[in-house]
């Protein structure tokens, strides 16, 4: 599968790697230091460039920048008609406090309204970056951790949820894009648990449906 990675950060540079490893042809972009992208490229085998390089004729891309810095990213990547867009952003404050949308609408209905032809699919914003390398190592060897997924475009959350089986999670459906405004919030707790809570960041949950 042919994925951009849009925000070479945290989340973008080690969802990226992974997916390198798997197999998948990958293209990062998007960092003020052009040469953590060609350092990225280089240790994953993948590629770097431009965010209209990496996005365009991309079978999925993954949004991972700053709240700040969403309205800079989609105007250098255009209408993004019809392509597959999983987004882990957040509609955090430039402190990382606060939610500055919310309840009312989200971060995901919000991307959704600014680029209305693409096929949004919200997922890992609930999750811990520093989770990923150790459940990639697991994968496989017992019953996978979960990540929400939202969206209204079913195939769009089908190709998420190959992708997310691919890092060694496994897709919780969570309904319509709209839930995005109860399930945004949640992040606030697993940083809470994750990086304030003894016993380290690389957090994960799985929810189960107890059989009478």
């Amino acid at each position: 599968m042919k994925i951009g990675i849009v925000g070479s950060g945290l989340m973008g540079a080690k969802l990226g790697r992974l997916w390198a490893a798997c197999g998948h042809d990958v293209t990062f972009s998007y960092s003020r230091n052009k040469a953590k992208l060609e350092r990225l490229a280089d240790e994953s085998g993948a590629r770097h460039g431009s965010i209209a390089k990496a996005t365009a004729g991309a079978d999925a891309i993954l949004l991972a920048v700053h709240w700040s810095r969403v309205q800079d990213v989609l105007s250098q990547a255009g209408d993004l008609a019809g392509q597959v867009i999983l987004n882990c952003s957040l509609p955090l404050n430039d402190a990382n406090t606060e939610m500055v949308v919310g309840m009312t609408t989200s971060g995901a209905e919000e991307l959704a309204r600014m680029r209305p032809q693409a096929r949004w699919v919200s997922c890992f914003n609930t999750t811990p970056s520093e989770s990923f390398a150790p459940v990639f190592a697991r994968k496989g060897q017992a019953f996978a951790p979960q990540v929400f997924v939202c969206g209204d475009d079913l195939g769009a959350k089908q190709t998420a949820a190959a992708l997310i089986r691919d890092i060694g999670f496994e897709a919780l459906e969570t309904g319509g894009l709209r839930n995005a405004r109860f399930i945004e919030p949640f992040a606030m707790a697993t940083v809470e648990l994750a990086y304030v809570q003894p016993g380290g960041p690389a957090l994960v949950y799985r929810f189960e449906k107890l059989r009478a």
